[in-house]
């Protein structure tokens, strides 16, 4: 499913302008990615949480060239964590 998808389905059900959702859903987005961004954790209770992990810094090697190290650095990262409710739709248990 695209955003686009999800703005044409939330219109058709509610009778709401394309338009008006797609500006909507597309706020939405940009305050979830500030928060991110300041490191807070964005929690939809009954959907799922987004949290924001640091990985570590690692050495890498090259598989076709194992003498070639290379130096991965540190980096933060985006973990999704679903909730109850999704883990049991999608589960089934």
């Amino acid at each position: 499913m695209t955003k686009r998808d999800l703005v044409v389905r939330i219109a058709d059900e509610t009778g709401l302008i394309q338009q008006d959702v797609a500006g909507v859903l597309q706020k939405s987005l940009d305050y979830i990615t500030e928060a991110l961004e300041k490191g807070e954790n964005v929690e939809f209770r009954n959907f799922g949480v987004f949290e924001i992990n640091t990985r570590k810094a690692r050495v890498g090697r090259n598989p076709n060239k194992p003498e070639d190290v290379v130096t991965i650095p540190e980096r933060r990262v985006v973990k999704f964590k679903p909730g109850k409710i999704m883990k049991q739709r999608i589960t089934g248990i």
